[in-house]
């Protein structure tokens, strides 16, 4: 069951660090070099963004039961690990699904605001305006929780290295 517990949890941070760290660093610039507008582009990525938080957020739910799991049956210095995972991961799900379900309707709302495309309204348009503060905002949340998902991945990559008391017990 231990082996379960931890392959889930291995695969579920993967996957949701891996696309954060693929969204920033390929789907993001190749759309918005490539593409023949921002607006073509910010449609690819909103919409690439939207299901990555759908992986991290049943992602993180998978991470979060099975790391609670193990944090039941595991010995003090292993539960200290694990209680650190354990808020490195709700930060990241909060934030997820806040960015989810607040920031990126209110974004939706702003670019119909702004004429459907917002790199075309005027700078002083009210839409472009809130959504160039979201989109701001957006970005800094999203480096939150790679930041946070990456210190998840230190201590993961520490479990192996724990000393013999810091075991998880048998299950």
């Amino acid at each position: 069951m231990q082996t379960i517990l931890r392959a889930f949890r291995l695969f579920a941070m993967v996957a949701w660090v891996g696309g954060l760290i693929f969204f920033a660093f390929v789907v993001a610039p190749v759309a918005f070099h490539s593409l023949s507008s921002a607006h073509e582009a910010g449609l690819v990525v909103g919409g690439t963004l939207r299901v990555l938080h759908w992986i991290g957020l049943i992602g993180g739910a998978t991470f979060y039961i099975a790391t609670a799991l193990l944090w039941l049956r595991a010995e003090v210095p292993a539960r200290v690990s694990f209680a650190i995972q354990l808020v490195l991961t709700g930060v990241m799900l909060m934030v997820t699904a806040y960015s989810q379900f607040r920031i990126l309707p209110a974004m939706e709302r702003d670019r119909a605001l702004a004429g459907g495309e917002v790199e075309k309204a005027s700078i002083e348009n009210d839409g472009r305006v809130d959504f160039e503060r979201l989109h701001a905002l957006s970005e800094r949340l999203e480096g939150l929780v790679l930041f946070c998902g990456l210190g998840v991945v230190f201590f993961l990559s520490r479990e192996s290295q724990w000393p013999e008391i810091g075991k998880i017990k048998t299950i």
